[in-house]
């Protein structure tokens, strides 16, 4: 496949800078409020049909670079025993929450075929773009699923799991190593489908100080990312918050790294010594300038990345559901007439 992104992804020049938005698909776009009026978002997922229908819409709307499933993160908790439920106004709750040395060892890792579903997705989606555009899937790392499986969904500070990290480190890497068990054949479920790339979304590392980070997480992402890769694939690397220990997270591994918006994208490749791609990093929240101060910011993050090859035009995190589609598809058409 010739592909602009998968170009960058392996650091080799391209035409211009591909470009495509984390959660591209989804509540900011009326044909995706269309289907979520009659299904909620487990069903949606669940259903290869309505799941590639989705991955496809931004691709036909935007003219992006790239598809990524449509999925969700918590999916692969569900073969592993937990109970998941999406509450309106709440977000994902995890019904039996991991706790106990028990709760642990109840948690299966031989279900991963249950997910299949997403694999039929990618498979609809391959069909559907007959090479246009290659499609990317995606697994949550160690750290972000192992907290909503102990805080039961979302949580502001994160004490259940740095309280079992602290407490029982023993227990805490028996719990990390079983998630490994299920990402990684889970990821190679979405490449053997047809997914030509994998992003590693870490959401809720920047919670952890850089020291935390290295002794109780980095082994467990470098794991799962090692697996990957036998996919033969690129692997995007993607965690909030980590400006401060951008360099730890880089030699957990990853072909590409993902940048928030809270540290300027040369800073950020300069500080790994341009060893990978880099991908960003756009705050989600400009989408919604004016457009000549939108073009303005786009302008500036393609000089400071410059005309080195390896650069990936995305945003610092998730599209807001509340922004204009006009914006979204401007910035596209901004990235693409830009020259260096």
């Amino acid at each position: 496949m010739n592909s602009r992104f998968l170009e960058a992804c392996r650091r080799r020049p391209t035409d211009v800078r591909p470009v495509w938005f984390m959660r591209q698909a989804g509540r900011y776009m009326k044909q995706y409020r269309a289907v979520r009026k009659h299904h909620d978002i487990l069903e949606i997922c669940k259903r290869p049909d309505l799941a590639s229908t989705v991955t496809l819409q931004p691709v036909e709307v935007l003219d992006v670079d790239a598809a990524i499933i449509f999925a969700d993160l918590l999916l692969p908790v569900e073969p592993m025993g937990l109970k998941l439920s999406f509450v309106a106004g709440e977000g994902p709750k995890i019904h039996n929450p991991v706790r106990t040395s028990e709760d642990i060892d109840s948690l299966s890792i031989s279900n991963t075929d249950d997910l299949g579903y997403v694999g039929e997705a990618i498979q609809m989606v391959v069909k559907a773009l007959a090479g246009r555009v290659p499609v990317i899937g995606f697994v949550g790392a160690p750290f972000t699923m192992a907290s909503y499986i102990i805080e039961g969904g979302p949580s502001k500070t994160f004490l259940r799991t740095k309280q079992m990290m602290y407490k029982d480190e023993t227990m805490w890497r028996r719990l990390m190593g079983k998630l490994v068990d299920v990402l990684g054949p889970y990821a190679l479920l979405q490449v053997a489908a047809g997914a030509r790339a994998i992003q590693v979304f870490d959401s809720w590392v920047g919670a952890l100080g850089s020291d935390d980070y290295v002794r109780y997480v980095a082994p467990y992402s470098r794991a799962l990312i090692e697996r990957i890769r036998t996919g033969s694939v690129p692997v995007i690397h993607f965690g909030t918050g980590v400006s401060g220990y951008f360099r730890e997270l880089h030699a957990a591994g990853g072909d590409v790294m993902g940048v928030d918006w809270r540290i300027n994208i040369d800073q950020a490749w300069m500080d790994i010594s341009y060893r990978s791609a880099i991908q960003g990093n756009l705050d989600p929240a400009v989408l919604f300038a004016p457009l000549p101060e939108l073009k303005m910011r786009v302008h500036e993050l393609l000089k400071r990345t410059g005309t080195r090859p390896g650069h990936i035009f995305n945003l610092g995190h998730g599209i807001l559901p509340e922004t204009p589609v006009d914006h979204v598809k401007a910035v596209v058409d901004m990235v693409r007439q830009f020259k260096a």
